[in-house]
C-alpha cells in the first residue's frame, strides 16, 4: 500500500487546530507527518508525539529553535533544521518553511520529485522541472482565500489534496 504523508505548516502555536489536522490526515491514511515550520510552541509538537513525524523551522521558530529541537527529540520527533528530504516509496520529497529562498531550487536541482512549503500561507502547486512544488497552506491565517489546512501527499502515484481544517 502506497505512504500516505499528512504535510501541515504554519501552525503558529495553534495547537488545537494542529491536532485536528493530524486526527484529518489519519483519517484519510496518513502514517507519516512533516510540519514546514512556523510550530512555535511544544504544545504544537505534542499534536506530532509518537508518530512518525519530521519537523523543520520556520522563520517564527528562530527564537524558540534550540528549546523546541531538544523537545521534539525529547518526544521522537525528527529534526531537518531548515529543510530536510526523506523517500517514500521510491520517491523523495523534499521540505521547507520557504524563508530560505534557496531550498526549493536546490531540491529541484537535486532532483527531488516533490517539493513541499509553507510560509507564504497559500495552497497552490507548479511543475518545475521534474519536481512538482506544493505549498501546503497554512494552518493559521491562511491568505490565499481558502479555510486552514493541511495537504494529503501520496508520492507513489503522485496524487495529492489540500484538507480543510476547521
Amino acid at each position: 500500500m502506497p505512504t500516505k504523508v499528512g504535510v501541515l505548516t504554519d501552525s503558529h502555536g495553534q495547537w488545537a487546530r494542529t491536532k485536528r489536522a493530524v486526527e484529518a490526515l489519519q483519517a484519510r491514511g496518513a502514517t507519516v507527518f512533516i510540519h514546514c515550520g512556523d510550530i512555535e510552541s511544544d504544545r504544537v509538537l505534542d499534536a506530532l508525539a509518537g508518530l512518525d513525524a519530521h519537523v523543520v523551522w520556520g522563520n517564527c521558530d528562530a527564537m524558540f529553535a534550540d528549546g523546541l529541537a531538544r523537545y521534539a527529540a525529547h518526544v521522537g520527533i525528527g529534526v531537518h533544521d531548515t529543510a530536510g528530504e526523506l523517500a517514500f516509496d521510491g520517491k523523495r520529497v523534499a521540505f521547507t518553511h520557504g524563508h530560505v529562498h534557496t531550498a526549493v531550487p536546490d531540491a529541484v536541482r537535486a532532483g527531488a520529485d516533490f517539493a513541499v512549503r509553507g510560509h507564504d500561507h497559500e495552497r497552490r502547486s507548479e511543475r518545475r522541472g521534474a519536481t512538482t512544488v506544493i505549498w501546503a497552506g497554512a494552518l493559521h491565517k491562511p491568505r490565499d482565500g481558502h479555510g486552514t489546512g493541511a495537504l494529503l501527499l501520496e508520492p507513489a502515484t503522485g496524487a495529492f489534496e489540500w484538507i480543510d481544517v476547521p
